[in-house]
Formats: structure tokens, sequence, C-alpha cells
């Protein structure tokens, strides 16, 4: 699985230009060959008893004494190598027509390739350290993707708002990593279960503080890839890079590791409550944050990236709620990778036929013209607000109801994430393919070519009918039990609770509020002033001022003060002695006239001060 990709992007960068011509095959291929092999390990696992469904493959020593390099397929991993080469090569499969026209194709399916293998090598890891091997080659590939029209000063800027973001949650894993390793001896998850972690705490080899400390470092990591608060600011740049990119970023690969990492790591969350009531809470912040950022804005690719912040958020809240949640983070996970590439995707086509207009004020009424996008684009909208049956309304009402069991605070929180939900996303199909039309003149919108349309109908078929086929008689939840762990009691689905009734009502009351503010009524092609919440949420809650206030803004003194500091205080010490012995040895030299009668004079003068001193010291 990650030979394949990897392979593919080997030649491809090595190849250079020779490859130009089948470059793009070649990556389809390799990533469809993954693919095979995904389904072909998920087929094995199957026929084995759940006591045996945790295998692992030993590839080499490593780090002696530290971490061997080795695989673990167990449910878990291979539900996630399955999405990420099944969605990505569709994603693989959809570029070939988005990328036609660029003269560095070959290059951005190295990429892509890249991006593929660093993922699956994450989340087939079987310990901390080649975890982060993939999880840093993760960061490489979205550096490369998102800048990869690197002409345009924003897509550079981007890049590396993303790649340094990225590394202050990469500080915490590390440091969780080293803390893991010197309290247990290893890194090794199948060391690391349940019954170590407390057998460590009551035998005092840990103590609660530290394993809390552990928690909290990964989930400082989690948020980084995942874009939750604090570290959420460089998700709605990275729609710099081209829309398949996007959709692979948050559909398939870099905003679920983090998913990932606490829901492999719940052996410590579970041994540290307060941990665990963190990744909730911060779960729960992010989903509102990123409900109400995609309220306010205007591109729809950033729209859309308001939307994963606040689908993530969801899933870290069900992460952080134990056995039970993490079957319905994950689900929702799976779901959502279906739905949201499916509409980055079909917000890709919609750019391809607008001349890369991203502003949805110049679209309206693209449905008459594109139906087929329209079509598969609406799926996936009505999926992510959880309609009745589609996919989400399984996943997203089981983390909402097992939230409610574990904490009332959180779970109509999460209620009310939805009820918002329903208005941002309504607001962005009336805006698109619905209303008057809003075009340009040059503008001549056209349906996208099949290798484009036909990835957006699978992708769509899975966005119907997935959620009920994962949640449905607990059947997900008994899979993952060998890698998760089984809840004592099995949940039920209870589509007429109060909470989901509630969530139905308040995503009822969005689409209407969005069909009078955007569908029934016109469209403004400049946006308005708007209010204060308005402009709150356009400037992403002023996240970025934020970071620029306390971290680059008193960086910069800092590194202002360090120079001044170097240059007057360490450079002028060493200066200032150079420059005074330079200064004592040219008023010196001018004694050296080269005259006898000089010399003679200074004689003379020195002869003198001798007997001075010989007779004051004679009469002493």
């Amino acid at each position: 699985m990650i030979a394949l990709p990897l392979l593919g992007a080997a030649v491809l960068l090595l190849g250079g230009r020779r490859t130009d011509r089948w470059g793009h095959l070649l990556g389809v291929a390799m990533s469809l060959g993954a693919f095979v092999v995904a389904v072909v390990a998920f087929a094995e696992i199957l026929g084995l008893p759940d006591a045996q469904r945790r295998q692992g493959v030993a590839l080499y020593q490593f780090i002696p004494g530290v971490a061997d390099m080795g695989l673990l397929i167990d449910p878990l991993s291979i539900s996630f190598a399955l999405l990420i080469t099944g969605v990505g090569s569709l994603i693989h499969i959809y570029s070939i027509g988005y990328m036609s026209h660029d003269t560095d194709r070959r290059r951005f399916f190295a990429y892509l390739n890249l991006f593929v293998a660093a993922m699956l090598l994450l989340v087939l890891a079987d310990n901390y350290v080649a975890l982060f091997i993939g999880w840093e080659g993760v960061g490489l590939a979205s550096y490369l993707l998102i800048g990869f029209w690197q002409f345009k000063p924003s897509a550079a800027a981007a890049a590396k708002k993303a790649f340094i973001v990225n590394r202050v949650g990469d500080f915490g894993l590390l440091i969780a990593i080293f803390t893991v390793f010197t309290t247990f001896g290893t890194v090794a998850f199948g060391d690391l279960t349940g019954e170590t972690v407390s057998g460590a705490i009551q035998s005092g080899g840990a103590s609660q503080g530290t394993i809390t400390a552990i928690g909290l470092l990964l989930l400082l990591g989690a948020c980084g890839k995942s874009a939750q608060l604090p570290l959420q600011s460089w998700l709605l740049d990275a729609m710099e890079g081209p829309t398949p990119v996007s959709a692979l970023i948050h559909a398939a690969t870099m905003v679920t590791a983090g998913v990932y990492l606490v829901v492999r790591s719940g052996a410590f969350f579970e041994a540290a409550p307060a941990a665990q009531l963190v990744v909730t809470i911060v779960g729960v912040a992010t989903l509102l944050a990123g409900a109400i950022i995609g309220c306010a804005k205007d591109d729809i690719k950033k729209g859309l990236a308001g939307s994963t912040m606040s689908q993530i958020g969801y899933m870290m809240l069900g992460a952080g709620l134990g056995p039970v949640g993490y079957a319905f983070a994950i689900a929702h996970l799976i779901g959502h990778g279906f739905f949201k590439a499916n509409m980055f995707l079909g917000a890709g086509s919609v750019m391809h036929a607008m001349n890369d207009e991203v502003d949805m004020r110049k679209y309206g009424g693209l449905f008459s013209v594109m139906k087929v996008t329209a079509a598969t684009f609406i799926v996936g909208y009505l999926a992510i607000i959880g309609f009745p049956l589609l996919s989400g309304y399984f996943t997203k009402d089981g983390i909402i109801e097992t939230a409610m069991e574990h904490n009332q605070i959180l779970g109509w929180l999460a209620v009310l994430g939805a009820g918002i939900t329903g208005f941002y996303m309504s607001r962005m199909v009336f805006m698109t393919f619905f209303g008057k039309k809003r075009w340009a003149d040059d503008a001549h919108p056209h349906e996208s070519p099949s290798v484009m349309t036909v990835p957006l109908i699978l992708l769509s078929i899975g966005s119907i009918g997935l959620g009920a086929f994962l949640v449905l008689d607990n059947r997900f939840m008994r899979f993952l039990a060998p890698a998760v762990g089984l809840p004592e009691e099995l949940p039920g689905f209870h589509p007429f609770s109060v909470p989901g009734l509630t969530t139905l009502a308040l995503v009822a009351v969005g689409v209407v509020l969005a069909w009078f503010r955007y569908g029934a009524a016109e469209v403004p092609r400049v946006a308005p002033r708007g209010s204060f919440v308005t402009t709150f949420a356009r400037r992403d809650l002023y996240g970025d001022a934020l970071n620029e206030a306390l971290f680059m803004r008193p960086g910069q003194w800092l590194a202002r003060i360090a120079v001044f500091f170097d240059n007057r205080g360490i450079d002028g010490l060493v200066n200032g002695l150079a420059a005074g012995i330079g200064g004592t040895s040219g008023r010196l030299r001018r004694i050296q006239t080269g005259y006898v009668r000089s010399y003679a004079l200074s004689i003379l003068f020195g002869a003198a001060v001798v007997v001075g001193a010989l007779l004051y010291v004679g009469n002493m």
C-alpha cells in the first residue's frame, strides 16, 4: 500500500520532463494499486476471528532499543487505508481533467502520490516513531501542494503558514512521544494498552499528572493537523492550492490525522479524564467556530473549509467520548470523506466552468447548465446537514446522542452547531446553483468532462448510504472493537429522541432562513458591509489577528531586542576593545618620527626620569 504511491512519486520526480506525457496515468495507477491492496487486506481481516484482527508486519530494525519499523493492520488502520486510497484515487482521476492544461501536471501527481504514501504510513505504523515519520511526510506534502502554484505570492505564503503552524502541533507530539518512552520504555501501540497504562498508574510507575500531560500533548499535535482551535488558522488559507488538493487534505488525508491520533491513543485519554474533557471542549468550540466562519464566506472553497473545521470538530468531540464515541467519530470521518470530497470537487467543477471564479456572489442559476455537478453537490450538501436517511444523519446524530449522555452542555452546543450547518450550507447551495444568474460577461459555464463528473457520481453514492450501513445494528462499532474496545452497553439508534428531533428542527430553520435570504431574495454582487458579527466571521474570528498580537509582534520585538543587544552589547564589547587598541596604537605611532633629535630628546627625558627615581629611592 505504501510502496506503490511512494514509487510513483519517486519515478515522476526523478524522471522529470521525460514522464510528462504519461506521468498522470502512472500517478492514478499507483493510487489505484494501493486501493486494491487495501481491499485485499480488508477482505483478509474480515475472514479472521475478532481475536486475530490485529496483524503486525515487521519490516526492519529502525532505532535499536527504541522502535522497529513495522506496520499494524487492524480494523482502525484498514478503515483509514480504504478511505485514503479509495477517495484519494477518485481525486487522482478527477485531477486528470482539472489539471489538464497545467504544464506541471506530472509534478502535481507526484506530490499527490507522496501525500497518499505519507498518510498511509501514518495510519499503518505500529508505533509512535514510525507514525511521526508519516506525520511529517504529510506536512511536507501539504506544503508542496498548497504552494504548488508558487508563482502566486498568496499560495507561497499559505504553504509557509500551514507548515509553520503545524510545527507547533508537531512539537507537542514529539514531547508526548519522548514522555511515553521515558515513562513506559516503549512506543509500540501493542504495548501501550489500557491495561498497561492503568497498571502503571496503580503501581506508581506513572503518575496521573504524567498521563494527563501525555494526553494534552497528543491533543496539541492533533489540533495542528486537524485544524482545531487554537491551531486552525492555516486551514482557510490552504485553499490557495489547486482544488483537488483541498479535497485530498479535507476529505481523506491531513485533517483526519488528528482524529486518528486521538482514537489510536485512546488508552491515555481514557486513563486521564481531564485530558479527555479538554478534547471534547476543543471539539465543540471548533465545530461552532467553523460553522460561524462558514456563514460569512463568499469564497466557495473557504466556505467549505469552514465546514471542514466544524465537521472535524464533531469528530474530535466523538473521539473524546470513549469507545462509543470512537466508532461514531470514525464513521462520521469516513462518511465526511465522501461528501466533503464530493463537494470540494464539485466546487472545482464550478470553478472550472467559471474561469476559476470562486466568489459565489458571481454565480447563481448554475443548476440549469451543470446538472450533474449540481445534483451530486446537493447530495453531499444534504448528507452534511444531516438530512434524514443520508450518511451524515446517522453518524452526526450518533455523536450528538453520545455527547448528551456524557455532558448536556456539550451535547446542546453540538445541536446548535448542526442548526448553523443547515444555514451556511444552504446559503452556499442557493447562491451557487439557484436564483438569478450573476455571471460575468465572459463566463460561459458548462458541464465538466466525464473524467471529472464520474468521481462526483461515485462519491455521491457513498454520501447517500454509507452512514446507515456503518451505524445501524452497531455494525462499525463491532468491527472496530479489536482495535479500540467495545463499550459495556451497545447504544441504539434513536431517531425520535428529543436531541434528534431538535437537531432536525434547527436544521430546517437554518435551511428556511437561508432560502429567504439567498434563495428567494436577490443576492447583491458586492457583499454588504454587514454587522460586527459578520465582520467577525469574515475575518475568521480574528484568529490571525490574535496570533499576530500574541506571537508574531512580540516575536518581532524580541528579535529586534536580540539584534540590538548583539550589535551594541556582544559586538559592541568586541568592537570597542578592538577600536581602543587601534586608537591607542595610532596615537603611540606618532612618536615614531624618524628624526634623531626627537629620539635624543626622548632619551634625555627618560634618563632624567630614571635619575630622579633613583635619587628619590636613595633618600628614603
